[in-house]
């Protein structure tokens, strides 16, 4: 048993669930058991919400740690660890650039509930969005929400994510950056919150240094986390700049490659 890895961060979207968004549950409940009696921690490192994300582990969501949204939520098991702040000023800064262009998409996530403003999506993007989000509320406004923000997650035409994706960085520049999986999605986060800086509260907490860390993941949106972590593995199916920042790949999210790794890394006594 690799008694080194005293944490293991995986992303959700096409790297620890397949397309149909199941995993095999049985056998990740046993390694799960094997991983605690290790002492090692399971990190959910994703941008969803934490409501959705909790509600994939409907049996052992408590015994889990998250660093949702992207790192903008992190919870270590009934504990909240971190929760981000966006200003007032940030938060109308990106409803106006989102307000310019009618085929930006936006999901205002915060931390009670994530809103969309009527007139602006579709209920059908609604009800798409509400696969991520657990929790989503129509609103006649998003500047006039009464929550705490974490995020934007904005939807963009998919052959223009690099365009909008330098559009959000260079007027947004100091108050929020943008960070995408691909397929025009781009979440707009807080400057310096990531998935990375989730696991590193979470490691702090409980004393682990960066190389007692694995981590998995197959977006952009996972590099900060598979710099971070000694123990890097990017998907098969993941782009080649997500396999470069990896020191590792595993097989596809298809194949349960995480799975898969976890049971090498853990193997029954």
């Amino acid at each position: 048993m690799d008694h080194d890895i005293k944490m293991a961060a995986v992303d959700i979207d096409g790297t620890f669930v397949r397309s149909d968004y199941t995993y095999d549950v049985p056998r990740f409940r046993r390694i799960l058991e094997r991983m605690k009696k290790a002492g090692c921690s399971f990190v959910v490192a994703s941008g969803n919400q934490y409501y959705q994300l909790r509600d994939l582990f409907p049996d052992c969501h408590e015994e889990l740690s998250f660093a949702a949204e992207n790192g903008a939520f992190v919870k270590d098991k009934k504990e909240l660890v971190f929760a981000a702040d966006m200003p007032e000023e940030t938060v109308h800064s990106v409803v106006d650039l989102c307000r310019e262009s009618p085929e930006v998409l936006t999901v205002m996530c915060g931390m009670d509930s994530a809103y969309c403003q009527r007139g602006t999506v579709s209920p059908e993007f609604f009800e798409l969005t509400k696969i991520y989000c657990h929790r989503l509320n129509w609103v006649d406004d998003l500047k006039n929400v009464d929550d705490r923000i974490l995020k934007f997650a904005v939807t963009v035409p998919d052959e223009k994510t690099y365009f909008y994706y330098e559009l959000f960085r260079d007027r947004l520049a100091g108050k929020a950056e943008p960070t995408t999986s691909g397929h025009g999605a781009i979440d707009l986060i807080l400057p310096g919150c990531h998935k990375a800086s989730g696991l590193k509260r979470l490691a702090q907490r409980k004393g682990i240094t960066p190389n007692q860390c694995a981590a998995f993941g197959d977006g952009g949106n996972d590099i900060e986390m598979l710099q971070y972590c000694g123990y890097s593995y990017s998907m098969e199916n993941a782009p080649q700049n997500v396999k470069d920042a990896a020191r590792y790949v595993c097989p596809s999210n298809e194949e349960d490659g995480v799975l898969v790794t976890l049971e090498k890394l853990f193997p029954e006594d």
